[in-house]
């Protein structure tokens, strides 16, 4: 099995336990809710998690029929799934401090400290480049191997 393959199943593996252990969380909000609710931010967290699951383990796939060298199937899926990683961490603290229900309304809150919106848009266009490129560069992958 090749490394980029392993790394992509262990995250997923990893993403999965986390989406578990976020609904248990979940859960206990809302059980100790008047209204029934999770925090947003520990809802999206808890189904970002099991999302990210299951696309750590297409990236597995594509990764096992992609002929790319090694090393670029490598980078392509560590960069995508360093932004999964990013992303449920970041719905994990505002889920923890309850600071927003909304990560992209400005002022862009963290706990009791604003984000500058340069810095939220510098890191949401690295997001996309990296998580998209590295989809596309697997994806090319795939396309030839098949084709």
């Amino acid at each position: 099995m090749e490394i980029a393959e392993s790394v992509s199943i262990l995250s997923a593996g990893i993403f999965f336990l986390v989406g578990l252990l976020t609904g248990i969380w979940k859960y206990k909000q809302i059980a100790a809710s008047e209204n029934a609710e999770a925090h947003p931010y520990v809802d999206i967290c808890h189904r970002a998690s099991l999302l990210y699951a299951f696309a750590a383990i297409l990236l597995a796939k594509f990764v096992e029929v992609s002929q790319l060298d090694s090393t670029v199937e490598l980078v392509a899926v560590s960069v995508v799934l360093f932004y999964f990683a990013t992303a449920i961490l970041t719905y994990f603290v505002h889920g923890l401090l309850q600071d927003t229900d909304n990560q992209l309304r400005t002022p862009h809150r963290l706990g009791n400290t604003t984000v500058r919106p340069v810095s939220m848009a510098v890191m949401m266009w690295s997001l996309i480049v990296a998580e998209v490129g590295g989809f596309l560069v697997l994806f090319y992958g795939v396309v030839t191997a098949v084709l």
